[in-house]
């Protein structure tokens, strides 16, 4: 059986709330072509 690549990649995310907040730096997102992807973001940006 041979793998398979992952649909969806995440590589240098980051997000902080403290030390002077940031919220990401460094994001980088990959979708595997022909993919789709949902985002569920609640009133104070949390994902869901």
């Amino acid at each position: 059986m041979t793998p398979r690549a992952p649909a969806v990649g995440a590589r240098q995310l980051i997000k902080k709330y403290s030390d002077d907040v940031t919220a990401l730096n460094g994001m980088d997102v990959t979708v595997k072509p022909g993919g789709v992807v949902f985002a569920f973001l609640g009133p104070n940006g949390a994902g869901k």
